[in-house]
């Protein structure tokens, strides 16, 4: 009898172990099913999502953003000026014609911590209009006579070099004055600070700068429609520009190569790279270098104003120049080796220049630095 309870007991412990066990299992088993569903859950989180929908991530402008404010910067373009320091860091580089058939460069900058800049040189008064229209913080040593009347009467937020330190303002040795005059963003801000000037800025950027890279031949299909027909013909591009950009038909144009004299002392020169998708910089027939990398002069988009200067009849008789650019002007859009031609139109000083294709419709511009050479009407500009 004993021997019969001893084996129920012993069956009954043995039942309540597997159940006991089996009950762990399942647990350890569901416990591992939940984290493997978590892990999954955080690994793919699209998953979350409703069926049927996708989030796909926009690409943004990279060369003008935040709200920082610009800074812009006078830079010698003297040969002896020559190489000059950072102008890769600028998102808009203007050129224009000074006395002497030499050129000047106006070198905006954005959001940038540099070390040099320069050579800095003086001011001259239809820069002006592009540090306004930029909403810059203008940087100079020195300036003609009407540009210090009008850095006064437009009340420029400006720093004038000759009334800052050496600290601020330093010259480097292995350069002639001068030519040889540099400084660097931290001094510049500090110095703004100092003058009580704003350091944001909500101004939009003169350019209508796009994200997705783009070739001018796919946006710019030329075509003309016949009103008794709905038969559309292509129009035939032709492999080279010429002279005068009023004789344009509004064709697509390779632009390979693209020479653009602003006096008979200063030509330009920018060389289209198949690699890289950007302009190599020359001028006079040198290649243009870094100063601090050693590194060409490069840029991914070229903007030609064409509007006429002139010899102002001043105090001084130096031969400095005035800028005939309010109104609208023919000129060329130029990016990834292809070439458009636009028109530029400027309404005030203080208003920024609107470019517009020969339809009318604002240009989008290659997110990228631009080079913006204003020449005279004049000049035979050949692009091929």
């Amino acid at each position: 009898m004993k021997n019969k309870e001893l084996m129920i007991l012993i069956v009954v412990l043995a039942i309540l172990i597997l159940v006991a066990g089996g009950i762990l299992i399942y647990k350890i088993v569901e416990r591992g099913n939940t984290t493997t569903q978590g892990e999954i859950l955080d690994v793919l989180p699209e998953e979350k999502e409703e069926e049927g929908t996708m989030v796909v991530q926009k690409n943004e402008v990279k060369i003008f953003k935040g709200n920082s404010r610009p800074i812009a910067v006078m830079i010698d373009n003297h040969s002896g000026a020559w190489p000059q320091a950072n102008l890769n860091q600028a998102y808009i580089v203007y050129e224009i014609i000074v006395e002497g058939g030499e050129t000047r460069l106006m070198a905006v900058f954005k959001d940038k911590n540099l070390e040099q800049i320069g050579p800095v040189r003086s001011s001259r008064h239809y820069f002006l209009d592009y540090a306004l229209e930029n909403d810059a913080i203008y940087v100079h040593h020195g300036w003609s006579p009407q540009a210090q009347s009008d850095i006064s009467k437009l009340k420029i937020n400006n720093i004038n070099g000759i009334t800052e330190s050496s600290k601020s303002f330093w010259r480097i040795k292995d350069k002639s004055a001068p030519h040889n005059l540099l400084t660097s963003t931290e001094q510049i801000l500090q110095i703004a600070m100092r003058k009580g000037y704003k350091n944001t800025s909500d101004k939009k950027s003169v350019l209508n700068y796009v994200a997705d890279e783009f070739d001018l031949g796919d946006k710019y299909k030329q075509s003309s429609t016949s009103s008794n027909t709905d038969e559309t013909t292509t129009q035939t591009e032709p492999t080279e520009q010429v002279g005068q950009s009023t004789e344009n038909t509004g064709y697509v144009i390779n632009a390979k190569s693209v020479t653009i004299p602003h006096s008979t002392l200063q030509t330009v020169k920018y060389e289209y790279d198949e690699q890289t998708h950007r302009y190599t910089r020359y001028a006079r027939g040198k290649l243009q270098k870094d100063y601090v990398t050693g590194e060409p002069i490069t840029t991914k988009n070229i903007i030609i104003t064409e509007c006429d200067n002139y010899t102002l009849q001043d105090s001084e008789n130096k031969g400095r120049q005035g800028l005939n650019n309010i109104g609208t002007f023919d000129g060329y859009y130029i990016t990834n080796g292809q070439a458009i031609p636009i028109k530029c139109t400027k309404a005030a000083r203080n208003v920024q220049t609107i470019y517009k294709d020969l339809q009318g419709n604002e240009i989008v511009v290659n997110d990228g630095n631009t080079f913006i050479n204003i020449c005279p009407k004049n000049a035979k500009i050949v692009i091929e």
